[in-house]
């Protein structure tokens, strides 16, 4: 074990440790009166350890140090909090996840919702659905905009919460650019998919939602370094909600050709924007 440096901030040595977790180096924290150690329990990785801490401590605020402990569930590394200085509303801790893209598709997905409520699926559906001959392809919106619409409360929760979970870290790390570079691409390919296999009328997130879970996973697999992972747990479970999707056990309707497309998606645009990094 090697003795790497101690914090009087103990979010602020969580923060270290979660992030060198998504570079899979393990540190140990120790706590010792006031002070927090961390210490290196694999010493061939010391060099790389030690660079990442001294940019860490240039920087203790970077959004990927927040990411990896949004990951991890230690959310009380965010070091930018501090409840002595007063206490943060439910808001501003949840804005801290993501960017002005992550919070502009939740607020218009909301505002669908509501009017679909209001005037009927039927009538939000033929505004904004997937087109449905040829003389709504040239309606460039509808290639998209099936995304926003939801046909239940549980399917905008499920999809909005995945959206904020995986969307938003991602937008804080890689950039708006890139979230809207996922979402553009799965929605489009995605609706194709679904389109194909059972015709325009269907809508929701959740191709786009599976397009961040294949992204996410396959970018902290190649490139930990970019911040950017999903748990392995996680893709097993969104690999059997896909199975079961096609099964057909829970006599709903879901979009199974979406969250295949979707994720084929995610995973292909992984693939490429890691295919020079080494695992």
């Amino acid at each position: 074990m090697l003795r790497l440096i101690s914090f009087s901030n103990p979010r602020m040595a969580q923060a270290f440790v979660d992030y060198m977790a998504t570079l899979h180096i393990k540190i140990e924290m120790r706590h010792q009166h006031q002070q927090v150690e961390l210490w290196l329990s694999d010493d061939s990785a010391e060099s790389m350890v030690r660079r990442e801490l001294e940019q860490f401590i240039q920087n203790p605020s970077d959004p990927r140090y927040l990411a990896a402990s949004w990951q991890s569930g230690n959310l009380d590394a965010n070091i930018r909090y501090r409840r002595a200085e007063g206490k943060s509303t439910l808001y501003q801790q949840i804005r801290q996840q993501g960017g002005v893209l992550t919070f502009s598709v939740i607020v218009i997905c909301i505002i669908v919702y509501g009017l679909m409520q209001i005037f009927g699926d039927d009538s939000l559906l033929d505004l904004l659905g997937y087109p449905a001959n040829n003389s709504q392809y040239i309606q460039l919106w509808r290639w998209v905009s099936h995304v926003f619409l939801h046909f239940s409360l549980l399917h905008i929760l499920f999809n909005l919460v995945w959206w904020w979970y995986l969307g938003g870290p991602l937008e804080r790390r890689l950039g708006t650019g890139k979230l809207l570079e996922i979402t553009l691409l799965s929605a489009i390919l995605s609706g194709y998919g679904q389109a194909v296999f059972s015709g325009h009328l269907f809508g929701g997130l959740s191709g786009v939602v599976y397009a961040l879970i294949g992204y996410s996973w396959l970018s902290g697999e190649r490139a930990p370094q970019r911040g950017v992972f999903l748990q392995r747990s996680l893709m097993v479970f969104a690999l059997v909600w896909l199975i079961i999707g096609y099964v057909g056990v829970l006599g709903i309707s879901i979009g199974n050709a979406a969250h295949a497309g979707g994720l084929a998606v995610g995973l292909a645009l992984a693939w490429w924007d890691t295919r020079s990094s080494k695992r």
